[in-house]
C-alpha cells in the first residue's frame, strides 16, 4: 500500500526534528566536554566533601549529558579515585564524607573502609556526617576518625536480616508447575520455584552467612569506637537511637547540624574565625586530573568490568539502566586487553550472581586464553556467586572482601509446566512430534521418566564434566575437593579464603598490587588504568535507538527501573524460570539475598 502524503510528511518532519535533536545533544556533549576540561584551581589547607549515597554501581562513564540532565553519575570506582587523589593532594588537609542511603552492598562497604584508612594512614583525618543512618551507613562511617548526626537524626543499627522471597504459592495459584532438576545438596534456587519456605540446607547456610557478617559488623565497630564486642552487641539490641542517645552511648561524636561540624573543621585546621572554610565538592574535584597529582600513569593495565547476571550476547551496561553481563562483548574485552602488547596485566572485576551456563563458559575460556599470555587477577566487588565465580575461577589469583558473597558452585535447570494456567484462561494446544524427546520441553507436559533422565544426565554433565572440573583446575584442587565445598553452596569471602576458592582479602586497589606484581611492575610505580570494555555514554544509547532490539531492551528497563524493588526481584526470578524453559543449564546463585 502507498504511504500518503500526509503520512510522507509526518515521517519527513519527525526525522528531521530527531536529527537535530542529536545533532544538539552532540554539539551540546561536546561543549560541556571542552568546558568540563578546565581544571579547578584547589587551594592549600582545603577539605573535600565526598558524597557516599545511591547505588554506587562498580563503574559508569564520565558523561557530560548525563550530569546535563541530573542522572546520578557515581560509581565506586569513581569514589575510590578521589581518595587516591586526596591522599597524593597535599592541599587536601581532611576529607567530610556526606553518608545517605547507600545501596552499596557489604564488601563495597568495606572497599570504602579500606579507602577511608589508607587516607587517614597519611595523617589526615576523615569526618563522617549522616542525617539518618542504617546499619552500612553507620559501618562505613565508623571508619572515620569523627562521626557527626544531625540533631533529629537517628541511628538505626537493628542488626542483620536476610530476606529470601518464595513463589511457590504464587505459581500454584497460577496452575503453573516448576519441574525442576538442581544438583548439590545447597543449590537450592529452585525452591523460591518448588518450595514456600527455606530447606534444612538453605536455612544452615543462612544462618552460617549471616553469623559471619554479624560478627565481623560486631567486631568492626568495637574497634573502631572503642568497645567490647559484647557491649556493642548490646547497644544493637536496645537501637534504634535518635542522635543525642547515639552520643550517650558512645555510637557518634557530636550531635551536630552541618555548618557546627563545618566550625569545628575550621579550628582543627587553624583557620581564623572570619575565614571561610574552603571546602571542595566531589563534583568539583573530579575535574583535577590524577596525572597531574602522580597518578594513573606508566606502564598499562586493563581494569575489566563484569556487572549484572551473565548472559550471550551484548551486556546491558547503561548508566541510567540494570547492568549485565554479555558473553560476546566481556569475552571480546578479554581478547583485546590479551592482544595489546601495550597492556601487561589484566583485572577482571566481578559483580554478578551468575546466570547462563553456556554464556559463563564462554567467558571462561576467554580468561583461560588470556591467562596464556598475561596474568589475570580477578577482583571480587559485592557478589561473584555461581556463574559469577565460574568465570572466575581460572584467574592467576582471586581477590575479594571478606563479606564478598561467592562460591555457590552447582547448576540448576529445569522448565514451567503450563498447563494449569492455560486451563485457567482457556487455551488448549497439540504437539506433534517426531524423536523420541522432540517433547522434552514441552510447556504443557512434566517431563516424562525417560525424558527426566535425559535431562538429569545433562545437567550432572554440566556440573561434574565443566563446572567442577575447571574450578579445580583454575584452583589447583583435586575435583573431589571442590564438589564437597561446591553443592551449591553460598560463602562469604572469608569462609571462601577458608576453603581456597579466594586467595587474598582486598578490593580492586589489592587486586591492581597483585597484578602488578605478576606482571614484574615495581609496587612503587603508578600503573595506567585502562578500562574495558567502555560503557555505553546516554549519547551512544540515543544514537542506538535505530537497532530494535536495544530500542526494545531500553524500554523493558524503563518499564522495570519504575516497579518497586520487591517487584523487580520478582520479575527478575519469572525471567529466570521463562530462560530454563528452553533448556538452558543455569548457573544462579541460589537467592537474591537481601541484607539489611
Amino acid at each position: 500500500m502507498a504511504m500518503s502524503r500526509t503520512r510522507k510528511t509526518i515521517l519527513i518532519i519527525s526525522s528531521i526534528v530527531i536529527a537535530l535533536v542529536l545533532v544538539g545533544l552532540i554539539g551540546l556533549a561536546v561543549l560541556m566536554a571542552a568546558f568540563g576540561q578546565r581544571t579547578p584551581t584547589i587551594r592549600d589547607n582545603s577539605v573535600l566533601v565526598l558524597r557516599v549515597a545511591g547505588p554506587l554501581p562498580d563503574y559508569v562513564p564520565d558523561d557530560p549529558l548525563l550530569k546535563l540532565f541530573g542522572v546520578p553519575d557515581e560509581s565506586l570506582t569513581n569514589l575510590l579515585l578521589q581518595f587516591r587523589k586526596a591522599k597524593a593532594d597535599k592541599r587536601i588537609k581532611a576529607i567530610v564524607l556526606d553518608i545517605n542511603m547507600s545501596g552499596a552492598g557489604w564488601a563495597k562497604a568495606e572497599e570504602i573502609r579500606d579507602a577511608i584508612a589508607d587516607f587517614r594512614s597519611s595523617g589526615r583525618q576523615v569526618y563522617a556526617y549522616m542525617e539518618l543512618g542504617m546499619n552500612k551507613e553507620y559501618y562505613i562511617a565508623s571508619a572515620c576518625d569523627r562521626i557527626y548526626l544531625a540533631p533529629p537524626g537517628e541511628l538505626f543499627i537493628n542488626g542483620l536480616a536476610a530476606n529470601v522471597m518464595f513463589f511457590r504459592g504464587t505459581l500454584d495459584k497460577l496452575g503453573i508447575y516448576p519441574d525442576i532438576y538442581q544438583i548439590g545438596k545447597y543449590k537450592s534456587v529452585g525452591d523460591i520455584f518448588t518450595r514456600k519456605e527455606m530447606s534444612e540446607a538453605h536455612r544452615e547456610f543462612i544462618n552460617s552467612l549471616l553469623d559471619d557478617l554479624f560478627n565481623r559488623y560486631v567486631e568492626a565497630i568495637a574497634k573502631a569506637r572503642g568497645k567490647t564486642p559484647e557491649e556493642v552487641r548490646a547497644i544493637i539490641d536496645n537501637s534504634p537511637y535518635s542522635a543525642l542517645k547515639a552520643k550517650e552511648a558512645g555510637l557518634i561524636d557530636s550531635a551536630a547540624y552541618r555548618d557546627e561540624l563545618d566550625k569545628e573543621i575550621k579550628s582543627k585546621l587553624g583557620y581564623k574565625d572570619s575565614d571561610e572554610l574552603r571546602l571542595v565538592r566531589g563534583s568539583e574535584y573530579r575535574e583535577v586530573p590524577p596525572e597531574s597529582l602522580g597518578l594513573d600513569k606508566g606502564e598499562r593495565i586493563a581494569v575489566i568490568y563484569g556487572t549484572g547476571d551473565i548472559g550471550s550476547g551484548r551486556s546491558e551496561n547503561s548508566p541510567t539502566g540494570d547492568q549485565s553481563i554479555g558473553s560476546d562483548t566481556l569475552a571480546k574485552a578479554l581478547r583485546d586487553a590479551r592482544d595489546d602488547k601495550t597492556i601487561k596485566a589484566i583485572v577482571l572485576r566481578v559483580d554478578s550472581p551468575g546466570g547462563s551456563g553456556l554464556a559463563s563458559d564462554i567467558i571462561w575460556h576467554a580468561v583461560e586464553a588470556a591467562k596464556q599470555k598475561k596474568p589475570v587477577v580477578v577482583s571480587m566487588s559485592d557478589v561473584a556467586a555461581s556463574g559469577g565465580y565460574y568465570i572466575s575461577a581460572g584467574a592467576n589469583k582471586i581477590i575479594a572482601q571478606p563479606s564478598t558473597i561467592t562460591g555457590s558452585i552447582g547448576v540448576v535447570g529445569g522448565k514451567p509446566v503450563m498447563k494449569g494456567f492455560y486451563d485457567w484462561i482457556g487455551i488448549s494446544n497439540e504437539y506433534v512430534l517426531r524423536g523420541k524427546n522432540a517433547g522434552m520441553f514441552r510447556e504443557t507436559e512434566k517431563f516424562t521418566p525417560d525424558e527426566r533422565a535425559k535431562f538429569e544426565e545433562w545437567i550432572k554433565t554440566t556440573y561434574y564434566n565443566d563446572f567442577v572440573p575447571k574450578v579445580a583446575k583454575g584452583r589447583g584442587k583435586d575435583p573431589e575437593y571442590i564438589d564437597s565445598v561446591g553443592q551449591g553452596r553460598v560463602w562469604t569471602g572469608s569462609q571462601g579464603k577458608e576453603k581456597g576458592l579466594v586467595d587474598e582479602f582486598g578490593g580492586l586497589e589489592r587486586a591492581i598490587a597483585i597484578a602488578k606484581q605478576l606482571a614484574n611492575i615495581p609496587a612503587d610505580k603508578e600503573v595506567n588504568r585502562v578500562i574495558l570494555p567502555y560503557p555505553q555514554t546516554l549519547l551512544q544509547q540515543l544514537l542506538n535507538t535505530g537497532d530494535s532490539m536495544s530500542t526494545e531492551r531500553q524500554q523493558q528497563r524503563a518499564v522495570f527501573a519504575a516497579l518497586p524493588e520487591d517487584a523487580r526481584r520478582a520479575l527478575r526470578y519469572m525471567k529466570l524460570l521463562d530462560q530454563m524453559k528452553s533448556g538452558q543449564s543455569m548457573l544462579v546463585m541460589p537467592f537474591d539475598l537481601q541484607i539489611k
